[in-house]
């Protein structure tokens, strides 16, 4: 109902006693990220691809 995900994260602000606030945790940019790239199946799994340039758009 509150959308919460197994994992995340949250600060918890207390408003009164007996009483307490959940404030999601907003993930850092690019958190996860080299975990992300160390999970790839091997090295040189990505290969660039040939493109024109767009240096004249």
């Amino acid at each position: 109902m509150d959308h919460i995900e197994p994992g995340e994260e949250f600060e918890v602000e207390r408003v009164e006693p007996g009483e307490y606030r959940l404030i999601r945790r907003t993930p850092k940019p690019n958190e996860g990220l080299v975990d992300w790239l160390l999970a790839c199946p091997e090295k040189g799994f990505f290969v660039s691809i040939e493109s024109e340039s767009t240096d004249t758009l």
